[in-house]
């Protein structure tokens, strides 16, 4: 197995099996996170955008998801370079 199948393979495991709206509410996140680099207001706007996929947080999971969001924007980058 390669390298990048390896890499595949363990962002799988890590992001896991996601739903078209739920990828849809990602990226919306992701784009609200470069334009205004404040997760929160990321949220929120998904949150209006997707409200079947809002996601509900608080001052002690903040931090965490910001920390998910941060690494799948880095991964999304990543398999554009890779596929480009």
């Amino acid at each position: 197995m390669n390298l990048i199948d390896q890499y595949m393979q363990r962002i799988q495991a890590i992001i896991g099996e996601r739903t078209a709206e739920e990828e849809q509410y990602d990226a919306e996140v992701i784009r609200g996170l470069k334009k205004f680099g404040k997760i929160r207001k990321a949220i929120n706007r998904a949150n209006k955008k997707y409200p079947g996929e809002a996601l509900k947080y608080s001052d002690e999971n903040i931090g965490e998801i910001e920390s998910h969001y941060h690494y799948l924007m880095k991964h999304i980058e990543m398999l554009n370079k890779i596929t480009h």
